[in-house]
């Protein structure tokens, strides 16, 4: 008598449906993993930005006529390298004493949290429900 070798219909519907829900579970996580990681890079080019303004004052005793982009204090796009763009920094409320650097999030980031920190340190996001809460900002 031959003997069958291999998997029945039922015990490979059985491992798909597994597979199924494990990513079904895992994807969401890992989504969410990334845009932490993202989020944390805009943090970083804010305070990176923040102390090139507080530079740029000690040098000219003003906040005013500090720009951002290829000529200015700083790059106005995060990441600083890497592909993709996913914040894009700004200044505004930009005085001799005064600024706001906020950080809006763009791409795939959309609908992401906007990150702001001013001249005080005081540090301000923009919740939606994608972002209900940013740790450590």
């Amino acid at each position: 008598m031959k003997k069958n070798v291999g998997f029945s219909l039922i015990e490979l519907m059985i491992a798909i449906a597994i597979i199924g829900i494990i990513s079904a579970i895992a994807y969401p996580s890992y989504i969410s993993h990334i845009k932490k990681g993202k989020r944390s890079d805009a943090m970083s080019s804010l305070l990176s930005a923040a102390e090139a303004i507080e530079r740029y004052k000690a040098n000219n005793f003003t906040y005013a006529g500090a720009t951002l982009g290829s000529g200015g204090i700083h790059t106005d796009r995060v990441p600083v390298q890497g592909s993709g763009i996913d914040y894009e920094l700004s200044f505004s409320n930009l005085t001799a004493t005064t600024y706001t650097i906020t950080a809006s999030p763009k791409g795939g980031m959309t609908g992401d949290c906007t990150l702001t920190i001013n001249q005080a340190g005081v540090k301000g996001t923009t919740t939606t429900s994608s972002c209900s809460s940013v740790d450590n900002w």
